[in-house]
């Protein structure tokens, strides 16, 4: 299988390392020089390409299937909607276009896009409700991800991910040091991030569906960060709950309402597709960084 991994990233590299072990044939997209060094440096072909630019993707080789993984770098609505809703229908319109299309396409969307649920559960069948500009723009994108496809022969799935961890973004001493607000923790290490869009691609499953990937286990914040210190010999880090939090002034509106939100996100769905974790909680998953942490 030929796959075209848009916005090679943190999550896309893993995803093509797991391709070509697989015997795959990933191909990543970056917009800079830099990315696709580090994308050849992984071990498969890289393309210099914009996904917002339509003539750029040119460049992008014919493939079976089109990841969309690109992000708008931490910035704001604004670019997100460029990226994201912009992008990734300039991206869908591009490659389905040609004489050659892909087979199917998959977004990489975000949990975001739940909102507040006051700590219940969500699955991929609970209506969104997304609190901040940035979240209504992931929603827009996945209607155009499972919509705008079939009008061009393609088949859509969105991959809605939890909070990423892994290699380069454990965070530890945000949890050691704290102070630690209240909360639902959802997660998902980078290896199955990655891994779930591979087994769903080289499986042939979820066509026009969407599926939650995130761990077995949301964890309390304070409950977390204890086991953290725990694990790493370390005093347990101070604890502030959610009105302690709020009363900050220097809490931006976005920051306040993600302060509020609350959910647990199930992956029943994923399990029940015959996906197997590598880090199937926390625990599993932080354990290298401790390590690393202890020996120091």
């Amino acid at each position: 299988m030929k796959v075209a991994i848009l916005g090679c990233g943190h999550v896309g590299l893993e995803l093509g390392r797991q391709l070509a072990a697989r015997g795959h044939d990933p191909i990543g997209v970056r917009r800079s020089a830099e990315g696709v060094e580090r994308i050849e440096t992984a071990g498969f072909e890289g393309v210099r390409a914009d996904v917002t630019d339509r003539e750029a993707l040119a460049a992008v080789p014919d493939v079976d299937a089109v990841v969309f993984a690109a992000s708008s770098g931490g910035r704001g609505a604004e670019a997100a909607r460029e990226v994201y809703v912009e992008g990734l229908r300039t991206a869908i319109e591009a490659v389905g276009e040609r004489e050659d299309a892909p087979d199917r396409l998959v977004y990489t969307s975000s949990t975001g896009v739940h909102g507040d649920h006051d700590g219940d559960w969500v699955d991929e069948e609970t209506p969104l409700e997304p609190t901040t500009e940035k979240t209504e723009v992931l929603a827009e994108a996945e209607r155009i991800a499972l919509e705008l496809p079939p009008e061009y022969g393609v088949e859509g799935t969105v991959a809605r991910y939890a909070g990423l961890y892994g290699p380069g973004r454990y965070r530890l001493e945000r949890y050691l040091e704290g102070p630690v607000t209240e909360g639902y923790l959802n997660m998902v290490h980078r290896d199955d991030a990655a891994g779930a869009v591979r087994y769903l691609l080289t499986e042939d499953l979820a066509r026009g569906e969407v599926v939650q990937v995130v761990d077995d286990e949301p964890a309390s914040k304070w409950a977390f960060a204890d086991w953290l210190a725990e694990e790493c010999g370390v005093d347990r880090p101070p604890k502030q709950t959610k009105a302690e939090r709020l009363a900050d002034d220097d809490i931006s509106e976005a920051g306040r309402r993600r302060i509020l939100t609350s959910k647990r996100c199930s992956n029943g769905k994923l399990r029940d597709l015959g996906y197997e974790f590598a880090y199937p909680t926390f625990r599993e998953g932080y354990r290298d960084a401790i390590e690393r942490y202890s020996s120091h």
